[in-house]
């Protein structure tokens, strides 16, 4: 990283910290400050993520603030989701919903992978039956002048921000709260597709005919996402998960070029400036369908190495030499057993892993037509199959 850039971000997480210390209004005449949280009760979660020896394996599920919660769906009727997405109080709502359901070990702030487009000076739009879309994405080389050079993170994704502290205030302590960003592949991906795709061949197409272009966009995403990841932490985020959903839609050759740099970057970064700051917060990576890079990614600087379901436990653990914790991987579908046989199918997983150094969780986020009882069923099986395995080690 240049002197020039580094300094950029020194100066915009020192802009961030001292924006989020001044008083913001989170509901009429009450103000929340990033600072003075509840004491955490149950760090379960975070020893896992280090390593550490822990009472039980510890739990969560992504999307577990959803729409197969009912009260997520009443919450959200008539609500333009990005709207929600920019205001805490939904979002520390959201967030707070499962929590009152299930004894997760963690929980995830309710927002977006695609706010960084936004905040980069891309329109995204939810569609009703189609999902995340661009009216206009990129086409050409060219479009690259369409975005902002300088983003001010705090002024565009501050909302980000004072949700994660409103939400670390009400939490009162129960668990962990865990920030997030999309990882820069899945983000280029999405801003040249313009929404989701099946072959990707649109952004795949720029990687061999526009590779100066292409690494100049991710360069440009990850220099955001910094930022982006350092302000989050700055809010009260206590862990910290890059999702690049789309890594398996690259094969081991481009995804040495075009992703996994960039995940090293920024974990790099990120880390520095956090040890700066005295600061030490895992971090998450999840490269889903990545199989060929298991190796690689445990030695990128992150704490953890999450895992989709396709990929066998023992094996996991064995490819990454005890470097990093793993999370994962039980197949979502998986939730549509009846309880006994998700029990069964939670038990060889948890054997699989071993119960030291894992956070278990499922391969992908939970679907919207699942019955929250199994969701309910999932949690239980893993304290309880996790509980007599480390009572008789």
């Amino acid at each position: 990283m240049t002197v020039e850039r580094q300094e950029v971000v020194t100066d915009t997480f020192r802009q961030t910290q001292a924006s989020l210390l001044s008083p913001a209004v989170m509901s009429k005449d009450h103000f929340i400050l990033p600072k003075d949280f509840p004491k955490l009760q149950n760090d379960t979660f975070l020893r896992a993520a280090r390593g550490e020896e822990t009472e039980h394996v510890p739990v969560w599920c992504m999307r577990q603030a959803g729409r197969y919660l009912p009260e997520f769906r009443e919450s959200r009727a008539g609500k333009d989701f990005f709207e929600t997405c920019r205001s805490p109080e939904a979002c520390c709502e959201l967030t707070l919903q499962p929590l009152r359901r299930f004894p997760f070990d963690a929980a995830i702030i309710f927002s977006d992978i695609l706010v960084v487009p936004q905040a980069m000076g891309m329109d995204v739009q939810m569609v009703a039956g189609k999902g995340p879309t661009f009216p206009e994405p990129l086409k050409e080389p060219e479009d690259l002048q369409r975005l902002r050079v300088k983003v001010d993170v705090g002024k565009e994704l501050g909302y980000v921000f004072k949700a994660i502290t409103l939400t670390r205030h009400k939490i009162e302590g129960k668990v962990p709260l865990i920030g997030f960003t999309g990882a820069p592949w899945t983000l280029m991906s999405y801003m040249i597709e313009g929404g989701g795709s099946n072959t990707h061949s649109k952004a795949k197409r720029w990687l061999y005919r526009h590779p100066e272009a292409s690494h100049m966009l991710l360069r440009m995403l990850t220099d955001v996402i910094v930022e982006y990841l350092l302000g989050q932490v700055a809010a009260g985020a206590q862990a910290l998960q890059v999702f690049e959903s789309h890594a398996g839609i690259l094969g081991p050759i481009e995804f040495k070029e075009f992703s996994l740099p960039y995940l090293r970057d920024i974990a790099r970064r990120v880390k520095d400036k956090l040890k700066e700051a005295g600061q030490d917060v895992p971090m998450i990576a999840f490269a889903k369908d990545a199989h060929y890079g298991l190796e690689d990614l445990s030695q990128s600087h992150y704490e953890v190495v999450g895992l989709d379901w396709t990929i066998d436990p023992q094996s996991a653990r064995e490819r990454t030499g005890g470097k990093v914790s793993l999370q994962g991987n039980m197949d979502p579908c998986a939730l549509y057993a009846p309880k006994e046989q998700i029990s069964d199918i939670v038990k060889k997983m948890l054997e699989g892993f071993g119960t030291r150094g894992y956070i278990a969780n499922l391969g992908h986020g939970l679907y919207p037509d699942m019955d929250p009882e199994n969701v309910g069923a999932f949690v239980e099986a893993v304290h309880q199959h996790s509980k007599e395995m480390i009572k008789q080690m």
